[in-house]
């Protein structure tokens, strides 16, 4: 029990914790003025209830929990690339789409978002 606690949930709170910190001193300190211009010029109100908080604290869950079973598998590079791609190429992909993605925080959150990745998967690598 301590074993499995220790090698799995332990390295996937702790990447949660970083995730979710990163997530929120990304979107509320750099990125929010982006998000808020860019709904408020379609007529829209940028979704920030308390709800959209906690569902992002289950996305930062999935978010490591994925990159932990990537990290089973792949080397570290190989990890950190994965999970950015899967976490966050093909999210914006999604919100492009759907027309609601601000382009214009692109030249900030690939550098930031890359660095959340490696971290993340930095965590699973030091803690197996």
């Amino acid at each position: 029990m301590i074993f499995m606690f220790r090698k799995t949930i332990l390295p996937v709170f702790v990447a949660t914790a970083w995730i979710s910190i990163s997530e929120f001193v990304r979107n509320e300190f750099f990125l929010k003025h982006f998000w808020t211009d860019h709904y408020s010029s379609m007529g829209l109100v940028f979704p920030g209830e308390p709800i959209n908080g906690a569902m992002w604290g289950v996305w930062s869950l999935l978010f490591a929990t994925s990159i932990y079973v990537v990290a089973k598998k792949f080397s570290f590079i190989e990890t950190a690339l994965l999970a950015w791609l899967f976490g966050f190429v093909m999210m914006w992909v999604v919100v492009w789409n759907l027309d609601v993605l601000p382009v214009g925080i692109l030249l900030f959150a690939i550098p930031l978002s890359l660095l959340e990745a490696f971290v993340a998967s930095w965590i699973f690598k030091k803690m197996k």
